[in-house]
């Protein structure tokens, strides 16, 4: 298996490398640099983070007291939807030690000998992260018990009789776990870390001031109107924010004059179909079918599904989860069913309430 990347600690080290020459135009003058800030727009610090202010404070005091100690990070597991900052919060605890950053996945580790290179060549207080944790096999989880507690590993030599158990040393290094289901992790996995992280969704203020901040490492202007108008559309999700920032930024530097106010911003996420609750063309379309054919539920996800031609999996895990966090659908056990809120958000009147067939009667009869 190859091993990924390692990021080291020290950026310093890469200062002996050869430098390339700088492009130059026409002219032979030198053509300006490519934004860095492209690659670059996750915090490097732990100050530089915005929101999740608990997370944050509880992670500045478990770093200070390992510098204190003099020892490494304790294992860390970070739980949440995607794109609130589990990649950012382990970048940003590697940086502020100065210690090697090892990344992979749980997919990517099928086998016990998949993560022996992790393990065996890990250095003293570096960092481990294993994304999507929660899809380790678990044989593998089996294995890395001990390192998480003894950091040692248990390694058979032969097979039968003959078999012996060898204990391998190693050093001491913090295992940083990511999940967007914490709940499919085994019990015993998840008690050895020995802290256990839950990222919320960001509101509305902390998400403007994110757009702020990448706006000026992306060399472009956006008003503060305009950054309310993006993060209210961003449903709450950094990664998301950055995506309309960087369409928003194109379509301001391809219709106007580069600057984003707050007209530029509601025309690009207009000509993206983005509406004021953040809602795409699929997730309207999601409502009006349950509204218009269903007649807002109950209705079963698979009819749903069959109805609007696309896949199961696409309903449940990209189209529902954001649309009963913001309370325009219910689960309930006949089906989905539309709220009030769908109705008013899509400018429909909501239909008077069907008095039920079997407790008709009865209530008529105690009116």
């Amino acid at each position: 298996m190859a091993r990924e990347v390692k990021i080291k600690g020290k950026p310093d080290d890469d200062d002996r490398a050869p430098r390339s020459k700088a492009p130059q135009n026409d002219e032979g003058e030198p053509q300006p640099k490519a934004e860095a800030g492209d690659e670059k727009l996750r915090p490097q610090r732990l100050g530089e983070i915005v929101g999740q202010r608990a997370v944050a404070e509880r992670l500045s005091i478990a770093l200070s007291a390992a510098r204190k100690r003099n020892e490494p990070l304790p294992h860390i597991l970070f739980d949440g939807p995607p794109g609130l900052g589990k990649t950012t919060f382990a970048s940003v605890l590697h940086n502020e030690l100065g210690v090697e950053l090892n990344l992979t996945s749980g997919a990517s580790l099928d086998k016990k000998m998949d993560v022996m290179p992790y393990l065996t060549n890990a250095s003293e207080g570096s960092i481990l992260f294993i994304d999507e944790i929660h899809r380790l096999p678990r044989a593998v989880e089996e294995f890395i018990y001990p390192v998480m507690e003894d950091f040692r590993v248990d390694v058979v030599l032969g097979e039968g009789m003959s078999a012996r158990t060898i204990n391998l040393p190693l050093k001491k290094f913090t295992i940083i776990g990511a999940t967007t289901r914490s709940g499919m992790l085994s019990a015993p996995l998840r008690e050895r870390f020995h802290m256990h992280e839950h990222l919320e969704f960001y509101d509305a203020d902390d998400l403007a001031r994110i757009i702020n901040i990448n706006a000026a490492k992306l060399r472009t202007t956006v008003t503060p109107d305009a950054a309310w108008e993006l993060a209210s559309r961003s449903r709450g999700t950094p990664r998301i924010a950055n995506a309309r920032l960087r369409w928003v930024r194109d379509y301001a530097v391809a219709c106007a004059d580069g600057e984003i106010n707050l007209a530029i911003a509601r025309d690009a996420l207009d000509m993206q179909e983005i509406d004021s609750e953040g809602m795409d063309k699929q997730d309207r379309r999601y409502l009006e079918t349950l509204i218009r054919v269903f007649k807002g539920g109950p209705t079963g996800v698979e009819a749903l599904a069959a109805t609007m031609t696309i896949s199961l999996d696409t309903i449940r895990d990209e189209v529902e989860p954001f649309l009963l966090r913001r309370e325009f659908v219910v689960r309930t056990p006949r089906g989905r069913v539309a709220t009030s809120a769908a109705y008013r958000h899509l400018g429909l009147v909501e239909p008077e309430p069907e008095p039920d067939p079997l407790f008709g009667p009865q209530r008529r009869l105690f009116e």
